[in-house]
Formats: C-alpha cells, sequence, structure tokens
C-alpha cells in the first residue's frame, strides 16, 4: 500500500492506493515549505491528514508539492517522516508531478496552472529544461493569484463595465480598504487573489473580462512555453485554471501555433498509474 501526495498552495490532494487502484481520496489544505516551518506543516498533518488514514504504515510514500526546492526537501521528508511508517518517503516538486501524471514516460512540455503555475519540458524521465516561474508578483502568468490580481487591479482603477465593481465589492463582502490589507499585510495573498478569480469564470461572456483570461493564457504561453520546443511537443496541462478555461486555454494555444496536449485538473490518476509500474 502506497501514499501519494499532490500539494499546491491551496489544496493537497492525498491518495492511499493498493496495487495501483485507489483506496481512499483525501483533500487538506495546501502545504508549502517554501512558507511554512516544519513545525506548521506537522500540525497540518496531524489534524488534517492523519485522522482520515486507515492507516500510518505504508510501503512507500510518495509526496509531489509546491515550494519543493532542494533544499526544501529533507525538511519536508522530516515532517513526514514525524507522521508517517514508510520503507521510502520521497519528495518531489509539483512539476515532477504533474510530468509523471500527465506523460508518465513519454516526452512532452507540461504545465501547472492552478494557484501558481509553472512549466517544464520533460523527457520521459526527467524534467530537463524549466523556465523559472518566479511566483504571482514577477510571473506566475495565468495563474489563479495573477487572474485575481489583474481583475481586482481593472476593477478598482473603474477599467470594466459600470457596476461591476459594486458587484464583485458585494459577492465577496469586501471593500477596497480590505483587498490592500489581505493583499499587502496578511499571508498567502496569493491563495486570498486566486480565491477571487472565479468572479471572471462568473462574467467570462463580458468582452474586457474575457480578454482578462486570454491575455493571461497568450502571456504564459509567450514568456514560458515558446522557449521550449513547443513545434515538435504537444503541450499539457493541469491544474484549476486551466481545466475551467479549457475553452480559452485552448484558443490561446491555436492563436500561438501550439500543439495542444491533454488538459485535466488534477495529476492523481496518472501518478498511480506511474507508481503502478
Amino acid at each position: 500500500m502506497v501514499l501519494i501526495a499532490d500539494s499546491g498552495s491551496t489544496k493537497t490532494d492525498w491518495c492511499v492506493a493498493d496495487s495501483g487502484k485507489q483506496v481512499q481520496r483525501i483533500m487538506t489544505k495546501g502545504i508549502n515549505p517554501y512558507f511554512q516551518s516544519e513545525e506548521e506543516i506537522v500540525h497540518e498533518l496531524q489534524a488534517a491528514l492523519v485522522p482520515k488514514l486507515p492507516t500510518t504504515t505504508f510501503d512507500a510514500v510518495y509526496y509531489y508539492g509546491t515550494g519543493c526546492l532542494p533544499e526544501k526537501i529533507p525538511m519536508m521528508k522530516q515532517a513526514l517522516n514525524s507522521q508517517l511508517k514508510a520503507a521510502t518517503v520521497e519528495v518531489y516538486s509539483d512539476m515532477v508531478g504533474a510530468a509523471r501524471g500527465l506523460s508518465g514516460r513519454n516526452p512532452g512540455i507540461v504545465c501547472i496552472m492552478g494557484t501558481g503555475s509553472n512549466s517544464c519540458y520533460y523527457d520521459g524521465k526527467d524534467i530537463v529544461n524549466n523556465v523559472s516561474p518566479l511566483g504571482f508578483i514577477l510571473g506566475d502568468e495565468g495563474s489563479g493569484a495573477v487572474l485575481g490580481k489583474l481583475l481586482v487591479g481593472d476593477l478598482l482603477k473603474n477599467q470594466l463595465p459600470a457596476g461591476m465593481k459594486e458587484k464583485f465589492l458585494q459577492q465577496f463582502n469586501l471593500t477596497p480598504g480590505d483587498i490592500i490589507e489581505r493583499v499587502y499585510r496578511q499571508p498567502f495573498p496569493n491563495r486570498f487573489l486566486a480565491s477571487l478569480s472565479p468572479f471572471l469564470n462568473q462574467n467570462i461572456t463580458v468582452p474586457e473580462v474575457r480578454s482578462i483570461v486570454l491575455n493571461a493564457f497568450r502571456a504564459f504561453l509567450t514568456r514560458n512555453v515558446k522557449q521550449y520546443d513547443y513545434k515538435n511537443n504537444k503541450v499539457h496541462f493541469i491544474g484549476s485554471i486551466a481545466y475551467y478555461y479549457k475553452d480559452i486555454l485552448e484558443e490561446a494555444l491555436r492563436d500561438t501555433g501550439m500543439q495542444i496536449g491533454t488538459i485535466v485538473q488534477v495529476p492523481m490518476e496518472g501518478l498511480v498509474e506511474y507508481h503502478k509500474s
């Protein structure tokens, strides 16, 4: 029996699998060792994961997560080992998880488009090229956080049709001051901004709203994917933003002359299959 985790900034998808079949799925908050201490991660595992597991003893634990940079992997392993017993505990970046879940053992260009965004060229075994996403302030084009940022900026600067700002503030029970406070003074502003992005989907028929999303996707493809061999490889996507705005994403791919690959919300089915073999 193995435990597989796919963690983004907003949520972590845990799957208990046996002989290549899913036994149980558990959702907890997102974990990010780049921003969180070992103590905070251990507390989250203790409170939200362990009570729901059928056992804490596994043949192997495979954890794929955002913020799992090489220097953060030992800390993440230690946190997992403190709560779980396994002969093997392996920790990888969420990008490796996306590549294995989408492309298996075949080469391709693999992208994440959720709260944050990222991309890579995967040769079927390893990630051989990765354009740094740079986070939602400097990069993360096309992500939920950046879509939320663009939306709020346009609303508060009165760039969208009349009445939309009032509608937005009422729907989310926010004031402009609340938004400034959440973005500049409170933790996880990326999660907050991403939580606002569904407003775009709800109003996607408004031309100005649709343009925000389409232009953000074009920017992601131009600034990231064009640095890989996109003419000879399909471009695969994973993440809630890619999944829920699939039609607009496919339009952006066609506009930039790219081959459309697989677009799914989560990589778990592919990861279970990958670790089965």
